[in-house]
Parts: C-alpha cells; structure tokens; sequence
C-alpha cells in the first residue's frame, strides 16, 4: 500500500515537473509568438506550400502541436484552429481540428483528474455530494451546453470537469459532438484568414447568441420532459 501511494506521488510530480517544464520552455523561448495570428498570416503561403508537398507529415505536426498546447493549457488554440482551415479547407480542417482539440481537451481533464482531483474530493467531498450526483445524472448535457457556447473558456471546461467524477470516454464524445459547431465557424473563418484582422471579429454578436440559444437548448428539453412525465405521473395518480 505505502509502495503504491509512493509510486502514485512520483506520478504526480513527475507529471506537473513535465508540464511546467513545458510552460517555461514556452515562455523563455518564447513560443507563443508562433501561435498569434500575425505569425500565421505571414507565414501562411510557406506553410501551404510545405503542405502540398507533405501532406501527411504536415497534419501529423499540426496535431502533435495542437494536442500539446490543448494538453497543457497553453494559449493559441483559437488560431491554430483559424491555421487549420487556411492550411487544410474546411471539410479536412474540420475533422483535424475536431480530433486534435477533442484529444487535447481530454488529455487536460485527465492531468487535472490525476494530479487534482483526490485533494479536491478529500478536502471538500462533503460539500461536493450534489455536485458530483449532478455530475452523474446530467453531466453530459451540462457538458454539451458549456462546449456549444464558445464564451465558456476552453481550458478552464477541461481542468473543472477533471475536478468531476465524469467518465474519460463521456468526456471525449460529448466534447467532441459540443465542439463542432463553433470548430466548423473558426475553421471556415481561417480560409479566408489573410483577411482577419483580430479574433474579437470572428463571432458577431448575434452568432454568439445563437450559440447561447443554442447551448441552453438540450438543457431545457431535457427539463421539460421531465416535467411533462412528472405531471403525466400525477395526472395518472388522481385519475385512478
């Protein structure tokens, strides 16, 4: 027991020593200049021309990157997903970006769970009951909604629900069907991504709402069929 739980607190260290070796890698070299948008747009026909020739190694890289500043809480997904639809179109950016942010968000939530999640529970288990059965019985359409509506920060999502007691592979495909909307709005945006001159013009404002209306939607069907089978219930009681 003691050789597992000693085993267990190597893990952890071993795994936030990796990912703050990798945010001060990111820093003191100053990486992020690589993901902002004014990099990408100048670099964009160097890229396009790089991808002509290696297709497969080029997607390969743009995911293995992706995958890594999405795993690490890193900034530059918003643009690296306007890269994505420059680079590869809409119908491939869509698939790669939906797969490469999908796979990043969950390799997130699963740090956030390991390194996190035993502390949180043990030192506020019991004021967590509801959370946690909330998160049992709804926390897939909780879940859709927060992924649907694009003013919900990315990373923090990934990092709370590792805090939950939600299964990985719920996790992934709930993630990955809630992304694809605002995916497919980013990646259609980045074709057309010499012309973009900051990332606040991307969502109009009534876009944005439509994605409000449209993340509270599951949320309230849901709700309101359990109204109905309750009233049907009650309906039924007094008839008989």
């Amino acid at each position: 027991m003691a050789e597992d739980n000693n085993r267990k607190i190597f893990q952890k260290i071993g795994i936030a020593g990796v990912i703050v070796l990798g945010i001060v890698v990111f820093r003191y070299f100053d990486l992020g200049h690589y993901v902002t948008l004014d990099y990408i747009k100048a670099s964009q026909e160097k890229l396009q021309a790089l991808y002509l020739e290696n297709r497969f190694l080029v997607v390969a890289t743009y995911m293995a990157i992706y995958i890594a500043v999405t795993a690490m809480s890193l900034p530059g997904a918003v643009v690296l997903t306007l890269a994505g639809g420059g680079l590869f179109g809409l119908v491939v950016g869509t698939v790669v970006v939906s797969f490469a942010s999908t796979i990043g968000a969950t390799l997130a939530c699963l740090v956030s769970r390991f390194l996190l999640r035993e502390w949180v529970q043990n030192k506020f288990g019991n004021k967590l009951v509801t959370v946690n059965n909330g998160i049992d019985n709804e926390g897939a359409f909780y879940l859709f909604s927060l992924r649907l509506v694009p003013i919900f920060p990315f990373f923090i999502i990934n990092l709370l629900v590792g805090l939950t007691r939600m299964r990985l592979f719920t996790f992934f495909w709930v993630s990955q069907i809630g992304m694809l909307a605002g995916t497919i709005v980013y990646v259609n945006a980045g074709k057309e991504l010499a012309k973009i001159d900051s990332l606040a013009g991307i969502l109009s404002p009534g876009l944005l709402l439509s994605f409000v209306v449209l993340g509270f939607f599951p949320i309230a069907v849901k709700k309101i069929l359990a109204l109905y089978k309750t009233r049907g219930k009650h309906d039924g009681h007094q008839t008989s």
